[in-house]
């Protein structure tokens, strides 16, 4: 089984903020004027960036009052958009220590960090008392963690009853051994990838009723198709993008992503939800 130090040591950069500042000095930039679109090369950490954040939750009916959860936040790159986009406070909580101390910095860097707070601690056992939260979403998350009946009961505890929860994983949707390392994973032993039906099961259990499933394999296609024109174009890297979190091994997990993808044995799907 996968602990939590293994995944937090697969998403620690070393030097995260350090790295990011250097980046938009490059951009010609500073702290006082980057911008959240600017930000979100890198911390918008899940395919389709941004796009895809905007597809997911323009689904769900945040408004300005609102306590939105956002769980494996990540940098809190979809924090910040939805609180720019929402005017709603947004609560983020992840395992990787690094990233939550960077994302605190970036939302205090935009002016945000007074509609934003992030939290270090676990998605399975979140510090958060019973129905706390008008609505919640997650990107990219489930791909780490085993027990889905767990995060989803503990999602569905700290909801308001009627809340709608968006979803926007990877998941299995064919058979076949899959290329690695990618994003998530350094190896299939620290993957832990379910398909939608899956899902579905653990959320009915929670106490959610699903309204909708929708597979984004082709956007995903789409999005991955201009990557690599852009990339046969003969473009240099961006000055901010996200080689500056993944290093060094960034080409070789976008590739077998698209890979994967490509195949059929992976796909990012999106499910909509809501508490009973």
């Amino acid at each position: 089984m996968t602990n939590d130090k293994t995944i937090s040591e697969h998403y620690t950069h070393g030097n995260l903020l350090e790295a990011i500042r250097a980046s938009i000095a490059k951009l010609g930039k500073t702290i006082d004027t980057v911008t959240i679109g600017e930000l979100a090369r890198v911390d918008e950490f899940h395919i389709g960036g941004p796009v895809a954040t905007e597809h997911l939750l323009k689904q769900l009916g945040f408004c300005e009052q609102h306590q939105i959860l956002d769980v494996g936040c990540g940098l809190g790159g979809a924090a910040r958009f939805a609180a720019s986009r929402y005017n709603c406070q947004v609560t983020g909580i992840d395992l990787t220590e690094e990233y939550i101390e960077t994302g605190k910095a970036l939302c205090s860097w935009v002016k945000l960090d007074g509609k934003i707070t992030l939290r270090q601690g676990s998605a399975v056992s979140m510090p958060f008392e019973d129905e706390s939260f008008d609505g919640g979403y997650m990107l990219h998350v489930g791909m780490n963690i085993e027990d889905k009946a767990s995060l989803f009961g503990e999602i569905s505890r700290v909801l308001r009853p009627g809340s709608p929860l968006g979803i926007y994983d990877v998941m299995r949707t064919g058979e076949g051994e899959l290329a690695y390392p990618v994003p998530w994973a350094g190896e299939e032993r620290a993957s832990r990838l379910a398909t939608p039906a899956e899902y579905e099961q653990a959320l009915e259990a929670a106490r959610f009723e699903v309204s909708r499933v929708d597979s984004r394999r082709e956007f995903a296609l789409d999005f991955f198709r201009k990557l690599r024109e852009k990339s046969g174009a003969g473009h240099a890297p961006p000055p901010l993008g996200l080689h500056t979190l993944m290093k060094a091994s960034s080409g070789i997990k976008i590739r077998n992503m698209i890979d994967n993808v490509s195949a059929d044995y992976v796909a990012p799907v999106e499910i909509i939800a809501h508490k009973k």
